[in-house]
C-alpha cells in the first residue's frame, strides 16, 4: 500500500507513494499518483556539524529482500558510525518504521530530527505538534495534511519517536516550524566514546481515498504502531514476509539468476495486497512512472505469476476490476457497444485515464479480454464457484457481450474485428489483430464455460461468435500480426501470446514457425522487457533448452540498472522498477521451465525443460493446495 523509494543520499527518501491515491495534475489532463508526505526524511548533526556531503565515508546500501528492509551504513569522518534501517511494515498497510543507530568514535553530541514535508503539488498544507502524555508513555505527534492538486483528496501524516528509554528518561524532544511545508521534532543526547545509542521511528500516511477520517486516522494509527512498541512491530512485519515467502523459486545451478528471480517476487509481493481490491500499475510503488495507472501490464503479465504463488493477491487484483464494472459499462455505451469494455488506463474511479494523444485509449480493445481472462484463470486456480457466481461472473458475462458487439459480421469467418492498436503497440488502426482477436475468442468460450458450471443459460451467439472470428496467416504459414502487416519490427509479442498464455495454437510445429519468424522482428532497443520471456517460455515447453537459455537472459539482464539491479522497462532505460518485465520474467520460470499450466482441472505440471546451466527448480506453496513442483 506505500511505496517508499531509496535515496543515495543519507537519512533521505526520494518520495512516498501511496496505491489508489490519484488526482488530476500533470500528464495529460487525467489522473496521476500523487507523491504523499514524506515522512522518513531525517536530520542528524553530530557536534552541531550536518551529516551530509564529504563528511560521510564508506557508505553502503542494502536491501534485504527476504523480510523487506533497506539498511544504510556509513562513517561520520572520524566521529561514529551511523546505520538505519527503513520498513513499509507488511502488517500494517499505511505505516512505516525506521531504526537508527550512532555508535560513538569518541565523545559526541548528536541532534537528530525528523522532518515532515509536503511535496510542491500539495496545497493548503497545516502542520501539527502534539504531546501525548500517559503514565507509561509521553508520546511526541508530528503530524501534517494537505489537499491534493484539485482539493479532491486529503493526504495526512503522522509520524513520533521510539525510545528505548523508561518512561521519564526519553530525550526531551523540540517541535520546530519551518514554514507552512516543512516542519520537524528535534531531540539531542550525548554519547561516549564507544557508547551505541538506539532509536526509532514510526510513521503513517493515508488518504481520504483509502479512510473518510485520514487526519485523525493518521495520528490513531501512528499512537497504535508507537504503542505496539518496536519489537511487536518488527517482530509481526517479519512473520508477514515469511508468510509470503513459504511460496517461492528455488534455483539450483545459478546464483544470480537466483538472487534476481528472487529480487522480481520480492518487487511483485511489495506491489499488491490482499483484500485491497487495488492493483499494480507497471512500476507498482516504485515511483510515479506511468502515474500509477493499472494496464494488461497487471492482467496479463504481472497477475498469473502471483496467482499461482499466492491466489489472495491475486483475488485483490480481480476485484479492483469487478468493483469498476459499471464505469467499463459506461465505457462501452459511449462507444456504442454492449456490455462492458475495460478502458485501456485505468486509475481510481476505472474510467479511461489515457491521455488524449495516445490512441490506446480509444483503439486497444484486447485490455477487456485480458481482464476477463484473468478472472476465468483465478476460478480455474481456487475452484470458488460462489466467486464465481457473483463477480467472476457477471465480468465474463459483459465482456463476452462486449465483443459480440464488437465484432463486424461480414459472412462465415468473417466476424471481423476492425480498427485497433494491437497488443504490438505499434500496429496502430489495424485489422484483425491476432492477439486481439484470439483474447476475445476466449473470453467468449470461457464466458460460456462459466455459464455452464453455474448453471445458467448462456447466449448461444457468444459462441457463434467466437467460431467465426478470424486467425490470419501470411503466405507462407506463420500466424499473420494483423491483415496489412508484411514483416516490420514488432515492439512487443502479439502473435506468439497466442501459444501462451492463451492456448490457441497448440501444435508445435506451428509454435515454432512463429517463433523462428517474429524472434527476428524485435529491435534490439526500444522495446519493453516482455516478449524475449515468452520466447523463453514457449522454448522450454518446446524442449529446447539452449534458446530457453537464451531468450531468458535476453528478457532482463540488458535491462538491470545498478546497484540493486532493478529492471528497466527498456535496454539503456531509466524508468524502474517494471513490475511488468518482472512478472513476465517470472512467468518464463514458473509457466516455463517449471511447466506450470493453469487448467479447468487446477494448477497442473506439463512437460519442459531447464534452461542450460541450471541443475533443479524447486516451486513451493503453489495454488490454494500450497503445493510443491519440481524439475530437473
Amino acid at each position: 500500500m506505500i511505496g517508499v523509494i531509496s535515496s543515495p543520499e543519507p537519512f533521505k527518501v526520494k518520495d512516498v507513494v501511496l496505491a489508489g491515491a490519484y488526482d488530476l495534475y500533470g500528464r495529460g489532463r487525467v489522473s496521476n499518483f500523487l507523491r504523499s508526505f514524506n515522512l522518513l526524511n531525517m536530520r542528524l548533526s553530530i557536534d552541531d556539524g550536518n551529516v551530509e556531503g564529504n563528511a560521510i565515508r564508506h557508505m553502503t546500501q542494502e536491501l534485504d529482500m527476504q523480510h523487506g528492509g533497506f539498511t544504510t551504513s556509513f562513517d561520520y569522518i572520524d566521529k561514529a558510525t551511523v546505520t538505519y534501517t527503513y520498513y513499509a511494515l507488511r502488517q500494517l498497510p499505511f505505516t512505516v518504521l525506521m531504526d537508527v543507530s550512532i555508535t560513538a568514535k569518541r565523545p559526541i553530541s548528536i541532534a537528530a530530527g525528523s522532518v515532515l514535508e509536503a511535496p510542491d503539488a500539495l496545497k493548503d498544507v497545516q502542520n501539527y505538534y502534539n504531546e501525548i502524555d500517559r503514565p507509561h508513555a509521553l508520546i511526541s505527534l508530528l503530524t501534517s495534511t494537505a489537499k491534493s492538486p484539485t482539493g479532491k483528496l486529503q493526504l495526512c501524516a503522522s509520524n513520533t519517536f521510539l525510545f528505548n528509554e523508561p518512561h521519564g528518561q526519553e530525550p526531551k524532544v523540540i517541535h520546530e516550524m519551518w514554514d507552512n511545508s516543512m516542519h520537524r521534532m528535534t531531540f539531542r543526547k550525548k554519547l561516549q566514546a564507544g557508547e551505541t545509542y538506539r532509536f526509532s521511528i514510526a510513521g503513517t500516511s493515508i488518504t481520504s481515498a483509502h479512510d473518510d477520517d485520514p487526519l485523525n486516522q493518521a495520528e490513531r494509527l501512528t499512537l497504535y504502531a508507537r504503542l505496539e512498541g518496536h519489537d511487536r512491530l518488527l517482530k509481526m512485519h517479519k512473520q508477514a514476509w515469511d508468510e509470503l515467502w513459504k511460496s517461492d523459486i528455488h534455483i539450483a545451478g545459478d546464483a544470480q539468476a537466483q538472487q534476481d528471480v528472487h529480487s522480481m517476487l520480492y518487487h511483485l509481493y511489495s506491489f499488491v495486497r490482499e483484500n485491497s481490491a487495488l492493483s499494480p500499475s507497471p512500476m507498482g510503488l516504485s515511483g510515479l512512472g506511468y502515474n500509477g495507472h493499472v494496464f494488461w501490464d497487471t492482467d496479463l503479465w504481472m497477475y498469473p505469476a502471483l496467482l499461482v504463488m499466492h491466489p489472495e493477491l491475486g483475488k485483490s487484483m480481480i476485484e479492483y476490476r469487478y468493483q469498476r464494472l459499471e464505469q467499463a459499462k459506461r465505457n462501452a455505451f459511449a462507444k456504442g457497444f454492449k456490455g462492458a469494455m475495460y478502458p485501456w488506463e485505468s486509475a481510481g474511479s476505472g474510467a479511461e485515464e489515457t491521455p488524449v494523444w495516445a490512441l490506446s485509449g480509444p483503439f486497444e480493445h484486447h485490455i477487456t479480454a485480458d481482464v476477463a481472462i484473468a478472472a476465468w484463470n483465478y476460478f480455474l486456480v481456487t475452484r470458488d464457484t460462489a466467486w464465481l457466481r457473483e463477480k467472476g461472473w457477471p465480468i465474463l458475462k459483459h465482456t463476452a457481450d462486449f465483443w459480440a458487439s464488437r465484432v463486424e459480421r461480414n459472412g462465415p469467418g468473417h466476424y471481423d474485428i476492425n480498427n485497433v492498436v494491437a497488443a504490438d503497440e505499434w500496429a496502430e488502426n489495424v485489422d484483425n489483430n491476432a492477439f486481439t482477436n484470439a483474447a476475445a475468442i476466449a473470453n467468449l468460450r470461457f464466458a460460456t464455460d462459466a455459464a455452464l458450471i453455474l448453471n445458467i443459460t448462456a447466449d448461444p451467439d457468444w459462441q457463434q461468435v467466437a467460431a467465426n472470428i478470424p486467425l490470419l496467416h501470411l503466405d507462407n504459414g506463420v500466424t499473420k500480426e494483423h491483415a496489412t502487416y508484411h514483416g516490420e519490427p514488432i515492439k512487443q509479442g502479439d502473435v506468439n501470446l497466442l501459444a501462451y498464455p492463451l492456448k490457441t495454437i497448440t501444435d508445435a510445429a506451428q509454435i515454432k514457425k512463429d517463433l523462428a519468424y517474429y524472434e527476428t522482428r524485435v529491435p534490439d532497443a526500444g522495446t519493453p522487457a516482455m516478449t524475449q520471456a515468452v520466447f523463453a517460455l514457449l522454448y522450454s515447453r518446446l524442449g529446447d533448452a539452449g534458446k530457453a537459455a537464451h531468450w531468458f537472459k535476453e528478457s532482463y539482464e540488458s535491462f538491470l540498472l545498478p546497484p540493486f539491479r532493478v529492471v528497466a522497462e527498456t535496454k539503456g532505460g531509466t524508468n524502474p522498477y517494471f513490475a511488468t518485465g518482472a512478472g513476465g520474467i517470472l512467468q518464463s520460470v514458473l509457466m516455463g521451465f517449471a511447466g506450470l499450466d493453469i487448467t479447468d482441472k487446477g494448477i497442473r505440471q506439463i512437460n519442459s525443460v531447464l534452461p542450460q546451466g541450471w541443475k533443479k527448480l524447486v516451486v513451493t506453496g503453489v495454488g490454494v493446495e500450497k503445493k510443491t513442483f519440481e524439475r530437473e
